[in-house]
């Protein structure tokens, strides 16, 4: 089954193995792409569909100081090289179109005040230009500043179109601003942002309106993460969130909804998966910590449609291939992860 092809969309996907987007901080100053980066995702073309790492809508938003962008023209031009790469080989490619919301810092946005949905901060420290130094604490967002950040998801979906992505994936998940007004822990608010289950997807929903009508629907993909405690999240209720959510998307024909199915940290627990099955009628990938046979028993059951492989796709960039042929897999190497140059990055073998 991980080999059968899956329509997503506008596209035809050749298997179901999607790289699933992974921050590695390899971008150039100004976050602007460049080559090392196409050859990155180039070497992986082989996968199902690539997602990108978290990309910038907006400046003024970085979480990890060399994360990419999507906001202006150097930006676009640059991505334009990494999606022909891509297409080159005969790959598909979606852009993960993100805010980090108060996981950023001012100290590396130039002063810019960190906001989020309530003036809550994210526990512990954050890597900054002159070091770590506590996260700050963000300034709640006035509902008339909201309007502007949907346009900024709009826009940016509309860039990655011109830089020649086959589609984008909306980052809902892992603590960063969509889902800080998603889940009741960070979300303090009581206006029409905060409160119910309806008041807090509303942000959400007002980017998937905005951006499925920049760019179609069928180009559009969305990434949830309900019990994932990264970046100091908890809901009380996250059974209850994606059981919601699951339902609510179906009205918006996305190319997909992507759930990771766990927590980084085992705060949270519970089967997220099934209710998204049971309640979502589109293509649902699945991520977390998957093998290949896990992956396709899942598939073969009708539990998911993909599996989306992180840190096995990392360190493989022929991973298709190896679980095609049942060979032995590389093994990540952590301390790579972030760090900057082609070592860990681009110099995995092949088989």
């Amino acid at each position: 089954m991980l080999f059968n092809p899956l329509q997503l969309g506008s596209i035809t996907l050749p298997n179901r193995i999607l790289l699933a987007p992974l921050t590695r901080t390899r971008a150039d100053a100004g976050h602007v792409p460049n080559d090392l980066m196409t050859e990155y995702y180039s070497q992986r073309a082989t996968g199902g569909l690539l997602i990108t790492e978290c990309t910038m809508v907006a400046p003024g938003t970085s979480a990890f100081i060399n994360e990419p962008g999507i906001y202006n023209d150097a930006q676009i031009a640059a991505w334009k090289k990494v999606t022909a790469a891509v297409h080159a080989k005969g790959g598909r490619i979606f852009m993960q179109i993100w805010h980090a919301g108060r996981a950023a810092h001012p100290d590396i946005n130039d002063g810019v005040p960190t906001v989020s949905s309530s003036a809550t901060a994210v526990e512990g420290d954050i890597h900054t230009l002159t070091g770590k130094v506590p996260h700050a604490v963000p300034r709640a967002l006035a509902a008339e500043e909201i309007p502007a950040i949907v346009a900024a998801f709009a826009q940016g979906a509309k860039n990655a179109i011109a830089a020649g992505f086959d589609g984008v994936e909306v980052h809902g998940a892992n603590g960063y601003l969509i889902d800080q007004f998603l889940r009741d822990t960070p979300n303090q608010r009581t206006d029409g942002y905060g409160g119910s289950l309806e008041n807090r997807a509303r942000f959400l929903f007002e980017v998937l309106t905005a951006v499925t009508a920049a760019i179609g629907a069928d180009k559009v993909g969305l990434r949830l993460s309900p019990l994932n405690s990264y970046n100091s999240m908890k809901d009380s209720d996250p059974l209850a969130l994606i059981s919601f959510l699951a339902d609510k998307l179906n009205a918006y024909k996305l190319a997909y909804l992507h759930v990771m199915r766990a927590d980084f940290f085992g705060a949270q627990k519970g089967d997220v998966l099934s209710i998204a099955r049971e309640k979502y009628q589109g293509v649902l990938v699945g991520n977390m910590g998957y093998t290949a046979e896990e992956a396709e028993e899942a598939i073969s059951a009708g539990k998911l449609d993909a599996v989306a492989f992180g840190t096995s796709f990392l360190a493989n960039p022929d991973l298709p291939a190896r679980i095609q042929l049942k060979a032995p897999l590389n093994t990540p190497d952590q301390s790579t992860f972030y760090s900057p140059g082609a070592k860990g990055y681009t110099d995995y073998p092949t088989l």
